[in-house]
């Protein structure tokens, strides 16, 4: 079990948001994580599976994870609002984090929609350090946010995406200034479908190589 595992609600600018905060299993945190999860209007929650892996990987490499469902989202009270609200749903989670956690590196990563979220949060705070993009969706044409991101970042993406083929998502990751890396896990889907496994050990290595 975590060493510290709460559940609560955030002040976001449309009402409460419902979150997750996770410590790692041994030692003090050495990094804290905002964690972003897939697209609300197509079932996406903070408890998705590869949303679950993300964290944990995460934790496992001592980061402390905070967790949060996106306004309309379960608990969370709001409307979608195509990105943009919800990458300010992100930001409260991240200034929560610098409040109980002065002082640690900041990193963002998220999963599918998720990932937009994290790399767009980026281009945006400049106390963020690092991101994890998984997934990433390359069928959604607008990403000039992404090229605005100058720390590490860090994809994690599935052989058979659907909705980030493999010839698209390199070429959008070619185009991306540096620094960058690429880990492919051969998977079934979007989803890592019988890879989940080997992608909360990539997460995991990304995690410990601060």
């Amino acid at each position: 079990m975590a060493r510290r595992i709460e559940t609560l609600f955030l002040a976001g600018l449309s009402g409460r948001l419902e979150a997750l905060l996770e410590e790692p299993e041994n030692g003090d945190p050495r990094e804290a994580a905002v964690v972003c999860h897939p697209h609300p209007q197509f079932g996406g929650t903070m408890h998705n599976k590869v949303v679950y892996r993300l964290a944990r990987g995460l934790r496992k490499a001592g980061c402390v994870v905070l967790r949060f469902n996106y306004r309309g989202v379960n608990l969370s009270e709001g409307e979608y609002d195509d990105g943009i609200g919800e990458t300010d749903d992100a930001r409260v989670a991240l200034r929560e984090l610098e409040s109980r956690y002065p002082g640690l590196p900041l990193l963002a990563a998220g999963f599918s929609f998720g990932a937009r979220v994290a790399l767009r949060l980026a281009s945006q705070e400049a106390s963020i350090g690092r991101v994890i993009a998984a997934g990433f969706p390359t069928r959604i044409a607008e990403r000039d946010f992404a090229y605005q991101v100058r720390v590490p970042k860090y994809f994690i993406h599935s052989t058979h995406d659907e909705f980030g083929p493999r010839p698209a998502l390199q070429e959008f990751f070619s185009s991306l200034p540096e620094p960058k890396s690429l880990e492919w896990i051969e998977a079934g889907d979007h989803f890592f479908r019988d890879a989940l496994d080997a992608f909360e050990a990539a997460v995991e290595k990304i995690g410990m190589s601060r």
